[in-house]
């Protein structure tokens, strides 16, 4: 895949998968990496979404992860949230040829990248170092418990959303996050006042949640 790669010093020590929202494309997150002021190098990966129609945005083609037939729930693209997990895997699997072992990759996404990672991350057969799931929510719930893999039952998973978010509820974002907790997911929930974004108070906690995990 097409993707932005960063690395902040040499030899980075671990590997971070950030994955963008709806439209946006691999540039979106990158000014967020000289913000996070982290300790040790690390080897950032933005991968720009595949092009594809959107049903909500009248059948406009852009970067998505997957279709969104209607906002606020109900009906999802199943095939398409798939696809784009086999496409994670694929780059968890470039990133172990890298010389990265599995426990030293972290999956991150904003929204549409949110909600893929968790569907990768919670399956993924080998322990990953952890999940940053932003402004998003839990996608395929109904297949999760079928699916899980052990491997990551413990993996930390720090889930953040805005109170004001008029394109994802905050109270979807908490009924995914219950979900999950409801099967014993270890979560560090975090709410911010903002609308569908990221603010400088919530890089912070990223920062420290990633010098924790890594």
């Amino acid at each position: 895949m097409e993707a932005v790669e960063i690395e902040t010093g040499p030899k980075p020590g671990a590997a971070v998968i950030w994955l963008h929202g709806l439209g946006a494309d691999g540039h979106d997150f990158e000014p967020i990496v000289p913000e996070l002021r982290l300790p040790k190098p690390l080897r950032f990966v933005f991968p720009h979404a595949p092009i594809r129609p959107v049903t909500v945005n009248q059948g406009l083609r852009m970067r998505a992860w997957y279709d969104i037939f209607q906002f606020g729930g109900g009906a999802e693209d199943e095939a398409g949230v798939r696809a784009s997990q086999k496409l994670v895997e694929e780059l968890i699997d470039a990133e172990k040829k890298r010389g990265f072992k599995p426990g030293k990759i972290v999956l991150a996404g904003f929204s549409q990248g949110g909600a893929i990672v968790l569907q990768t991350a919670l399956r993924h057969p080998e322990r990953l170092a952890g999940v940053m799931a932003l402004s998003t929510y839990l996608p395929l719930s109904g297949s999760l418990e079928k699916e899980r893999s052990q491997a990551n039952q413990d993996v930390p998973i720090f889930m953040a959303h805005g109170e004001f978010d008029d394109l994802i509820p905050l109270e979807r974002a908490r009924k995914s996050r219950d979900f999950l907790l409801n099967f014993q997911y270890h979560i560090e929930w975090r709410e911010y006042p903002m609308p569908h974004s990221v603010c400088a108070e919530e890089i912070g906690d990223l920062a420290r949640f990633l010098v924790r995990i890594l």
